[in-house]
C-alpha cells in the first residue's frame, strides 16, 4: 500500500495572532497514475478502491512535533484511513509558548468541565476537512461521519474527553496512549479527583508500566508519586461505566511515556522525568499500531475478522502486554 501526504493550514478563530494557525500534514492511501501532475509536482491521487476513508485526527503531546507520530499515520493509512497530524505553536498556558495539542484551559475548570469541548483546534480541523471534501486530492473520498480522535499524553486526554457527539457529531471513537483524566489541583479540583468521560463511543486506553512522566507528575493531581499506571487504570475503572464491550484498557510491560513517539527531543518538554523503557521502542510501536488499527477496524469499519484478530492479539501470551481489560 502506497501512502502519500500533503500539507495544509487552518485558522483557529478563538486564538489571537500570531498563534492562530494550525499546520496540518494529511496522510492518505495513494495509487500511482503516471500523470504529468504526478511527475511534475509529486501529487499522487488517492486509491479509489479504498474510499470512502474514515479519518483519524491525532493530537500530539505538549512540545511533541507531529513528525514523531508519522509512523502511526503511515501504518493507519495503509489500512485505508486518512490521518491528520498537526503542529500548533501557541500558549499552552498563559505566558508559555510551545507546541500544543490545543487545550481550552477555561473549559477544564470545575464549573465548566463537561459542558463544553476542550479541543481548541478541533473545530478548525473539522472545517478544513469539510473543505477538502469538496476540492483537491481528497475530494469526495472522505467519510466525515466516521472520525476517530487519537492522541498522546495531554493530546490523548484531549482525544478521549472530546469523543462526545453532543459536541462533535462526526466523532465515532477515540484512543489514547499515556493519558488519564485526573483533575488538576491548580484548577481547583480536590486531590485525586477523577473526571468523567463522555462514555458513549468506543474507547481504547493504552498505558506503559514505565511511564515516568505520569509517575513524576502526581503532585499536579494531589496523589502519591511513583506510580506509572494507577491514573490510567482509574480512568478506565472510574471515568467510564462501559457495558457495551467496546472500551479497552491495555497496559504495556516496560513501555515508557515516549514509547508512542518515534524519537526523543531532550531539548524541550519534560522527557527527563521519564523512566527507561525495558524493550526496544520499535517493538512497542509495532504492537500499538496493530492494536489501534484493529480497534478501528472492529468498531468503526465493522470488519468481523478484525474483532477476532484483536481478541486473539490481546489475549495471547505476549511479554509486551502486562494486562488487558474490556467492558
Amino acid at each position: 500500500m502506497l501512502v502519500r501526504a500533503f500539507f495544509e493550514a487552518a485558522k483557529v478563530e478563538s486564538a489571537k495572532s500570531p498563534y492562530d494557525t494550525v499546520h496540518l500534514k494529511i496522510f492518505y492511501p495513494a495509487k500511482m497514475s503516471g500523470s504529468h501532475l504526478e511527475k511534475d509536482m509529486g501529487i499522487v491521487p488517492v486509491d479509489p478502491e479504498q474510499a470512502p476513508f474514515p479519518v483519524v485526527i491525532f493530537f500530539n503531546g505538549v512540545n511533541c512535533e507531529a513528525q514523531k507520530y508519522q509512523w502511526l499515520a503511515v501504518e493507519l493509512a495503509k489500512r485505508g484511513l486518512v490521518i491528520v497530524l498537526f503542529n500548533w505553536i501557541a500558549e499552552n498556558i498563559p505566558g508559555i509558548v510551545g507546541l500544543t495539542p490545543g487545550v481550552d484551559l477555561a473549559n477544564w475548570n470545575p464549573e465548566v468541565y463537561g459542558t463544553a469541548p476542550t479541543a481548541a483546534a478541533l473545530p478548525a480541523i473539522l472545517a478544513k476537512l469539510e473543505d477538502l471534501q469538496t476540492k483537491g486530492i481528497l475530494a469526495g473520498t472522505l467519510d466525515l461521519q466516521r472520525i476517530i480522535l487519537g492522541g498522546h499524553s495531554a493530546g490523548g486526554r484531549v482525544a478521549i474527553e472530546n469523543a462526545d457527539r453532543s459536541f462533535f457529531p462526526q466523532v465515532s471513537a477515540a484512543f489514547a496512549y499515556g493519558a488519564h483524566n485526573t483533575g488538576g489541583v491548580a484548577l481547583g479540583y480536590e486531590p485525586g479527583t477523577m473526571l468523567p468521560l463522555p462514555d458513549t463511543l468506543p474507547l481504547l486506553l493504552i498505558g506503559g508500566t514505565c511511564d515516568g512522566v505520569i509517575a513524576n507528575s502526581s503532585d499536579r493531581y494531589g496523589v502519591d508519586s511513583g506510580n506509572a499506571t494507577t491514573p490510567v487504570i482509574r480512568t478506565f475503572t472510574e471515568a467510564i461505566a462501559g457495558g457495551r464491550n467496546d472500551s479497552y484498557l491495555v497496559l504495556l510491560e516496560g513501555a515508557n511515556h515516549f514509547s508512542m513517539a518515534d524519537s526523543l527531543d531532550s531539548t524541550t518538554g519534560r522527557p527527563f522525568l521519564d523512566f527507561p523503557a525495558t524493550q526496544p521502542q520499535e517493538n512497542f510501536r509495532l504492537l500499538m499500531g496493530e492494536i489501534i488499527g484493529l480497534f478501528i477496524d472492529t468498531h468503526i469499519r465493522l470488519q468481523p475478522e478484525a474483532s477476532q484478530q484483536l481478541e486473539q492479539l490481546l489475549n495471547a501470551t505476549n511479554p509486551l502486554i502486562k494486562s488487558f481489560e474490556r467492558k
